[in-house]
């Protein structure tokens, strides 16, 4: 059983500039997307300080951000990866799932994966990860090299916004049609 406390802070960099970079978004009226809490059930909690110290999550979670970008529905994950090669174990089947339910209701599904070791961002289309976890699924490798990422995809850092991903959403749109 996971718990709370024994997944550090795995990622949390990541969120806060996503966080900052989706409250620029909404203060400029280009988008609304949300953190989604994963629902826990605490087990200690420290009442001199009133914190919770250990607790297991109550159910899956789907994926960390969900909203809308000029109308148009928006869910992703966002991903740290230490080396060049992104593990799939790192995503889990029932985002997969959500993911793919996402789509088919004429949403945008995507990943934010940050090279911790490279200092860089990169989106990744639903369509990609699907194409990655399939071959998994038949037998191929676990995992897709940082090489296998179509790097017009990269996020490259523009107009202030830490984590700006508004621009390779409108590429994946293009790419759709």
């Amino acid at each position: 059983m996971a718990t709370w406390n024994s997944r550090g802070l795995r990622g949390s960099t990541l969120e806060d500039l996503i966080n900052r970079s989706n409250e620029q978004y909404l203060e400029k009226g280009l988008a609304l997307i949300q953190k989604i809490p994963t629902p826990i059930t605490p087990i200690k909690i420290d009442k001199e300080h009133r914190h919770i110290t250990l607790a297991y999550f109550d159910q899956k979670s789907t994926v960390d951000y969900i909203g809308a970008v000029q109308g148009i529905p928006v869910c992703f994950d966002a991903k740290e990866c230490t080396s060049n090669t992104f593990a799939l174990q790192n995503i889990h089947e029932h985002q997969v799932r959500f993911m793919e339910q996402f789509e088919k209701q004429g949403g945008i599904s995507f990943l934010i994966i940050f090279y911790t070791a490279r200092n860089e961002l990169f989106y990744l289309p639903y369509a990609d990860m699907r194409r990655f976890w399939e071959r998994a699924k038949s037998g191929g490798r676990k995992s897709f090299r940082y090489e296998e990422l179509n790097q017009d995809f990269r996020i490259h850092s523009t107009g202030g916004i830490l984590v700006p991903y508004l621009e390779t959403i409108q590429k994946d749109l293009d790419a759709r049609d």
